[in-house]
């Protein structure tokens, strides 16, 4: 065993009903006196409640999925005329992803607070769309220097917003075990991250009517932070580029998208590595075949992971969501220029061609034997 493995440095407070008072305690923490706070319409309740007493200079309301580049800079341009020295997101995915944007030019430092299960808080990945294309990078400049998690602030959550959200999360953890930075390290941390969500996320759905299953919540936010912790370490492997793509391209919903690719990596990459697969199958509360078929191991960690989704309710065609099947040829090219060469499985365009289709269509994901 050789590898190393670096710990990214950021304070995470969980506390259910506590957001607040540890928004305040980080906000005091950086001495900061003029904050930009950032929160879409949909969060403006929430932000108001929790940012009460801030010093807060400006509030940003316009957020958009993928963050546009001309969004980032209106969005600089605020924060500059209002002589901010610190930034406070709360709300998604996308809600961090443009306090990322607005950090990356300034070096301001940034208090998260998810509302989601997106898990950008806890990566130092940004990403900025422009001309249909989507760039990714890292920088140590956008890792939020604290994350405050509150499973109260994700009881209004939609059910299918959750599942969608909670799937993007657990696409964390199954990438980091075969991206190109994948160690022993950020490998252990996915698979409690998928043990976790997978215990938390069912019963949000089976409990969709009772707001206060505080403690599934608190699961799916513990796995959340676990597994974004592993791909932050990691890096992108296929999966996240391939949904990159989509995004920036099609303009495709970031976690509907995850959530419909996923099953499919997972049964194109499982057969060149039974060992983890066997483990994600174990994570995700499934059962190992007797014998060493690497095969059977695979497909047991795809039917694992089709069991958890069938209990979702989770997407699963791409064409829900606004792809056209004219589209597919060119889709495939697109990925085939981003997927790392590291991949366990090599990849063609014939073979993403095949891929995107079946997740296009919504079939069922298969395990094949040879490529």
């Amino acid at each position: 065993m050789a590898f190393v493995h670096e710990t990214l440095p950021q304070r995470v407070a969980l506390e259910r009903g506590g957001a607040g008072r540890r928004l305040a305690d980080e906000v005091a923490r950086l001495a900061a006196r003029r904050v930009m706070v950032i929160a879409a319409g949909s969060a403006s309740a929430v932000a108001d409640h929790i940012t009460s007493g801030l010093p807060e200079a400006v509030r940003w309301h316009e957020v958009r999925q993928h963050v546009p580049v001309e969004l980032a800079e209106r969005a600089r341009a605020a924060a500059a005329e209002a002589s901010v020295d610190a930034i406070v997101t709360v709300g998604g995915g996308s809600t961090t992803g443009l306090g990322k944007a607005v950090a990356l030019t300034t070096g301001l430092p940034i208090i998260a607070v998810p509302t989601t299960y997106a898990g950008s808080e806890a990566t130092p990945v940004w990403g900025l769309t422009e001309g249909r294309v989507k760039r990714t990078g890292t920088d140590q400049r956008v890792l939020p220097v604290a994350v405050v998690y509150d499973s109260e602030l994700s009881s209004s959550l939609p059910v299918g917003l959750a599942v969608a959200s909670g799937l993007n999360a657990l696409a964390h953890s199954v990438d980091s075990l075969w991206a190109p930075g994948a160690d022993p390290i950020n490998q252990a941390l996915g698979l409690e991250g998928v043990r976790a969500l997978a215990v938390g996320l069912p019963r949000l759905v089976a409990d969709a009517d009772d707001a206060d299953d505080a403690d599934a919540r608190d699961q799916a936010l513990y796995g959340c932070y676990l597994s974004a912790v592993s791909f932050a370490s990691a890096g992108s492997g296929m999966h996240h580029k391939i949904c990159h793509v989509l995004g920036g391209a099609y303009d495709l919903p970031h976690a509907q998208t995850h959530a419909i690719v996923l099953p499919h990596v997972l049964a194109y990459n499982a057969p060149a590595v039974p060992r983890l697969a066997g483990r994600l199958a174990e994570a995700l509360g499934g059962s190992l075949p007797g014998g060493q078929d690497d095969a059977a191991v695979a497909a047991a960690a795809v039917d694992a992971l089709e069991a958890l989704r069938l209990r979702l309710g989770a997407p699963r065609a791409l064409r829900d969501y606004g792809l056209a099947e004219a589209d597919l040829p060119e889709a495939a090219a697109r990925c085939l220029a981003a997927i790392p060469e590291s991949n366990p499985v090599p990849v063609t365009e014939a073979s993403l061609a095949a891929l995107l289709g079946a997740a296009w269509a919504g079939r069922q994901p298969t395990i094949r034997s040879e490529r």
